[in-house]
C-alpha cells in the first residue's frame, strides 16, 4: 500500500464512528500524540471530509451524528410554568439532556430558540437536520406544537418527537393497558373522561385510539367545559371526541365511567366523583407537582381502584423517562426518517409486558419493597430498572425496520442486546438505587469531625436530599461559625460537644458502660471517663446506645485510630472474628468491589477466606451477585511459593463453607479481569463466561496499593472504606475524602443502619421534629 493510502486508511479508521450493519459501543478517541492529532484534524480531516461529499450517508459512519439528539424548546409551555421564554426554559432543556445521557448514552445539544412564529421556528429546526440524528421537541405551547411537529415529520428525514404529547401517550397507554387486563375490561367498551385537551391529552386519546380505543366512548374538558360539536372553537383533531351532546360539568360525566384520564390541573376531582365511577374504576391523575385528586383520597374512596399519579412517592408513576430515552435509542439505532405509531405502540407493549417479569431485586432495593409484583399498585416498570434500555429499545428499532422507516438493519438482535447493556454498564445503578434506598428510611447520622468544612457541606446535602438527619460532634460555636462563614444551614441539626458541661451526665453514664465493657482490658475507670470526651468514642457509643443509628468517622484521623473505638465498644458481628474494609470503585463495566484495602496486613488462610465470605455478604446486600477473583502473582498453581499457596487454600475453604458462591483464584488481576484471556488459558476456572465484580487482595499492602492507583489514574469514582464485620454500622472516611464521598459513605451507611438497627426514628421525639421540620 503506498504511503499516502496507508494515512487515508489511518484516517478514515480514526474517524470512524461505526460500521455498516453493526451497532457499535463508541469510544472517546485519544488524541495525545502529533499523529493523532494530524489524524483528528489537518490535514487528516480531509479525508472523512471527501468520503462524506461522496455519499452523504456516511456523515453516520465519520461523525457523532448517529448518536446526537437535539432537544428543542421556545419556552412557551415550559413545565407547568407557562410562558417564560426560552432562556427561563434551558434549565428543563439540560436537564433533559441528562435523562438521556445516564439512561441511554445519547448525547445531546439543547437548543432554545428565541421565536413563537410556528413557520419560522419549524424553518429554524429544519435547517439544523444536517448536525443531528434525531429532534426532541419540548416545552412548545397548544396547538402551535401540532403544527411544528406535523411539518417537521414532513420536511426532515430524521426522527422528530415532541415528547410533552408522546411520551406520556406512551407510558399512560402501556400503563392502561395493564390496568385494564387487571380489572377485567376491555378497551373498545370502557368509557373515558379526559380531563384537559392539550397536547398531551391529545396525543393520548388519539394512541388509545389506535389501541381500539373507540372515540364515541370519550368526554373530553378543556378549560371552557366539555368539549361538544356544537363549539365553534373544536378544531378536526378533537372533532371525533368532542361527544357531549348537552352542557356537563366534570361531576356529571364521571358517573358510571370506567376511566378517568387527569392532564389538566391539581385537585380538580373530589372523592365523590370517584365513588360514582363504574365498578373497578381506573383513575390516572396526571397533573403536576398536584394531581387532580391524591393518592391517598382515591384509594381512601374505594379499594377496587387501580390509580396512577405523575409522582414519584406513589405507585403507578407515569413518568415519560420510561419512555423518551429508550424510544430515541431504537430510532437511532436504524437510523429511523421518523417515529411511526408504529414504533410508539412498540415502546407501549415492551413497557406493558416488562411490568408483568419478575422484578429485579436491585429495583426492589431502590424503591425499598421487599418484593414488587404485577398488580393494582404495580401496572407499569419503574424509571430504575435496568431492563428498560434492552427492552424498549429493540423493540422500536424493529418496529421502525418492520414498517419500513429504518435504514439500517440490524440482524443479530441478541448481540444487540449485549452492546446495549456495555453502553451504560447496567450495574451502575448501584448508586441511584443506593439513594433512593436511603432516602426510603432516613437514619440519625453521627458525624465525628462536626468542626470539618467539607463535613458540614456534606451534612447539609445529606439532610436536604433526605437520606439522614446529621447529628454534629464538636464545639458548638465553632461549627455555628463555620457555618455562617460559608452559608451552611445546620437549623435541622443537632449539635454534641463531649467536652461541653451540658453532656457531664451523658459521658457518666457512657464511661460507666465503656469501663463495664474494657474493664478487664487494660483501662481503669478514670481512663473510661475521660476517654468519652474523645468524639470517636463518644459516638460510638452514641450508636451502641441508639442514640444513633450510625456513624462516619476518620476524615482527619489515622484509619487504626478511628476505627479502635467501634472495635472496642461495638465489636464484631456474632461468629466473625475480624472486621474487613472495602471499596466499591464505579468503572465502565459496573461496579468493582475491592476488599481487603483498609484493616488486615497479612491474613491467614482462614482469615482471608473469613474476609472473602464477608465481602461477598455486603456484596449481595447491594442486590449484586458476588463474582470473585482471589488475586495473587500466580495463576492456578504456577508458584509453590507460601504466598501464592495461602491464596488457593483459602479458597478452597470458600467454597467448603459456600459451594455455590462464584470464585475462583489464585489468579492475576489482568486474567481475572479479562475474561477472553481466562477463557483462553483456563477454561475450567468458575469465571469463565462471568464478568468479575469483587477482587480479593492477598494482604493491606497490595489492596491498597492497588486502590490508590486505580483511583488516581483511573479518574474513577468510589465509595469507601466500607466497614464489614461490626455489629452496628460505623464507617470510616477517607484522609482528604471530597464532599460527594462523604455523601456516598452517609448513603451507605444510613442502609446498613436499615438492616442492623431498631427503627429508632419513628420512635425517636428528637428524629419526629426532624422529620416534622424537613416536611414544613
Amino acid at each position: 500500500m503506498a504511503k499516502n493510502d496507508l494515512r487515508k486508511e489511518q484516517a478514515l479508521a480514526y474517524h470512524a464512528k461505526g460500521r455498516p450493519g453493526k451497532i457499535e459501543v463508541i469510544p472517546t478517541k485519544k488524541a495525545k500524540t502529533q499523529r493523532d492529532l494530524a489524524l483528528a484534524y489537518s490535514p487528516g480531516v480531509a479525508e472523512p471530509c471527501l468520503e462524506i461529499a461522496k455519499n452523504i450517508e456516511h456523515v453516520y459512519k465519520y461523525t457523532a451524528k448517529g448518536n446526537l439528539v437535539a432537544v428543542i424548546s421556545n419556552g412557551t409551555a415550559v413545565l407547568g410554568l407557562g410562558d417564560i421564554g426560552p432562556e427561563a426554559g434551558k434549565p428543563v432543556m439540560e436537564g433533559k439532556g441528562v435523562l438521556f445521557k445516564i439512561f441511554a448514552d445519547i448525547d445531546v445539544f439543547d437548543i432554545e430558540v428565541n421565536e413563537k412564529d410556528p413557520e419560522k421556528f419549524v424553518e429554524i429546526v429544519k435547517a439544523l437536520e444536517p448536525t443531528f440524528g434525531g429532534i426532541n421537541l419540548e416545552d412548545i405551547k397548544a396547538p402551535e406544537c401540532f403544527y411544528i411537529e406535523k411539518e417537521l415529520r414532513r420536511q426532515m428525514n430524521i426522527p422528530v418527537m415532541h415528547d410533552d404529547q408522546h411520551g406520556t401517550a406512551i407510558i399512560s397507554a402501556a400503563a392502561l393497558i395493564n390496568a385494564l387486563e387487571i380489572q377485567k375490561k376491555k378497551i373498545d367498551r370502557v368509557k373515558f373522561v379526559v380531563n384537559g385537551a392539550g397536547a398531551a391529552a391529545m396525543a393520548c386519546v388519539l394512541l388509545y385510539q389506535e389501541l381500539g380505543a373507540k372515540p364515541a366512548n370519550f368526554l373530553m374538558f378543556d378549560r371552557l367545559g366539555v368539549l361538544s360539536r356544537s363549539r365553534a372553537d373544536i378544531d378536526e383533531m378533537k372533532y371525533a371526541f368532542a361527544n357531549a351532546t348537552r352542557e356537563l360539568s366534570l361531576a356529571e360525566a364521571m358517573k358510571g365511567a370506567d376511566v378517568f384520564i387527569g392532564l389538566s390541573a391539581g385537585n380538580t376531582v373530589t372523592a365523590e366523583m370517584v365513588k360514582s365511577m363504574a365498578r373497578n374504576p381506573i383513575v390516572f391523575a396526571m397533573a403536576n407537582p398536584d394531581p387532580e385528586i391524591s393518592w391517598e383520597a382515591a384509594t381512601g374512596a374505594r379499594k377496587d381502584l387501580i390509580m396512577a399519579t405523575g409522582r414519584s412517592d406513589y405507585p403507578n408513576q407515569v413518568n415519560n423517562v420510561l419512555g423518551f430515552p429508550y424510544i430515541f435509542r431504537g430510532a437511532l439505532d436504524v437510523r429511523a426518517r421518523v417515529i411511526n405509531t408504529e414504533m410508539k405502540l412498540a415502546a407501549v407493549k415492551a413497557l406493558a409486558q416488562l411490568a408483568k417479569m419478575p422484578v429485579p431485586e436491585m429495583v426492589n432495593l431502590a424503591y425499598n419493597q421487599e418484593k414488587m409484583v404485577f398488580g393494582s399498585d404495580y401496572i407499569i416498570p419503574k424509571p430504575l430498572d435496568p431492563r428498560l434500555l434492552t427492552a424498549v429499545a429493540p423493540a422500536v428499532a424493529r418496529a421502525a425496520m418492520d414498517s419500513g422507516v429504518a435504514q439500517r438493519r440490524i440482524e443479530d438482535w441478541e448481540q444487540y442486546s449485549r452492546e446495549l447493556d456495555k453502553r451504560l454498564g447496567v450495574d451502575n445503578q448501584v448508586l441511584r438505587a443506593m439513594g433512593t434506598k436511603a432516602r426510603s428510611a432516613p437514619k440519625r447520622i453521627v458525624f465525628a469531625e462536626g468542626e470539618n468544612l467539607k463535613i458540614l457541606k456534606a451534612a447539609q446535602i445529606v439532610l436536604d436530599e433526605g437520606i439522614g438527619f446529621p447529628q454534629l460532634i464538636g464545639d458548638k460555636k465553632e461549627i455555628e461559625t463555620i457555618a455562617a462563614e460559608n452559608s451552611i444551614d445546620i437549623s435541622g441539626m443537632v449539635i454534641f460537644d463531649p467536652r461541653s458541661e451540658e453532656m457531664i451526665e451523658k459521658r457518666q453514664e457512657y464511661g460507666a458502660l465503656f469501663f463495664k465493657k474494657r474493664a478487664r482490658k487494660g483501662y481503669t475507670k478514670e481512663e473510661a471517663h475521660k476517654l468519652m470526651k474523645e468524639r470517636n468514642h463518644f459516638g460510638c457509643m452514641m450508636v451502641e446506645q441508639g442514640d444513633a443509628d450510625c456513624m462516619l468517622a476518620g476524615l482527619t484521623k489515622k484509619y487504626d485510630e478511628a476505627i479502635r473505638p467501634a472495635l472496642q465498644i461495638i465489636g464484631t458481628e456474632p461468629g466473625v472474628n475480624r472486621v474487613a474494609g472495602m471499596y466499591l470503585v464505579m468503572t465502565k463495566k459496573g461496579p468493582l468491589f475491592l476488599a481487603d484495602t483498609t484493616v488486615n496486613f497479612n491474613p491467614t488462610v482462614e482469615e482471608l477466606a473469613e474476609i472473602v465470605l464477608l465481602t461477598a455478604k455486603e456484596v449481595k446486600a447491594f442486590n449484586l451477585t458476588p463474582r470473585i477473583a482471589m488475586l495473587s502473582y500466580s495463576n492456578f498453581g504456577s508458584s509453590k511459593s507460601p504466598e501464592a499457596t495461602l491464596v488457593s487454600r483459602a479458597r478452597a475453604l470458600v467454597k467448603e463453607k459456600m459451594p455455590d458462591l462464584i470464585v475462583d483464584g489464585e489468579l492475576q488481576a489482568n486474567i481475572a479481569l479479562n475474561n477472553g484471556l481466562l477463557q483462553e488459558i483456563y477454561p475450567f476456572s468458575d469465571l469463565v463466561g462471568q464478568q468479575v465484580n469483587t477482587l480479593i487482595f492477598p494482604n493491606l499492602a497490595s489492596g491498597n496499593i492497588a486502590y490508590n492507583i486505580l483511583l488516581e489514574i483511573g479518574s474513577t469514582d468510589a465509595v469507601g472504606p466500607i466497614v464489614m464485620g461490626l455489629k452496628k454500622p460505623v464507617h470510616l472516611l477517607q484522609l482528604g475524602s471530597t464532599v460527594s464521598n462523604i455523601v456516598n459513605m452517609a448513603m451507605i451507611a444510613v442502609i446498613d443502619a436499615q438492616s442492623k438497627t431498631r427503627p429508632t426514628v419513628e420512635n425517636d421525639r428528637k428524629t419526629k421534629r426532624l422529620l416534622k421540620r424537613k416536611t414544613d
